[in-house]
């Protein structure tokens, strides 16, 4: 009986959620409540699309680049990937050097238009 009445006393929280103007009440689970939060698209944000080995960097912070231009190479799956300029900027920030592993959606660098 006693277990039953800590069940009773535990206070069952909903979070309210409206989509397509319908409102759903919903207990939230642990699973939910330690998911990363949402990080907004950053195009100054060079990231790894897939976990590697950096063999070379060919920029360092303050150079200025060109659209096209090669910033370092991302190995991985024994393929060498070019990590390209996006677009024409100055390097604000270099966080990885030769030799470094780097997991999937790692910041390489941070370029400035």
């Amino acid at each position: 009986m006693e277990k039953d009445k800590n069940l009773i006393d535990k206070e069952v929280v909903f979070t309210e959620f409206v989509v397509d103007d319908a409102t759903y009440k919903t207990q939230l689970n642990k699973m939910y409540m330690n998911r990363k939060p949402y990080e907004p698209f950053n195009p100054s944000h060079l990231k790894s699309f897939m976990p590697g080995n950096i063999p070379e960097v060919h920029v360092k912070e303050g150079d200025e680049v060109k659209e096209g231009d090669i910033l370092l190479i991302l190995e991985a799956m024994k393929m060498k990937n070019h990590i390209i300029a996006p677009f024409d900027g100055k390097i604000t920030a270099v966080n990885v050097k030769v030799g470094d592993k780097v997991p999937k959606n790692h910041i390489l660098l941070e370029i400035k238009p």
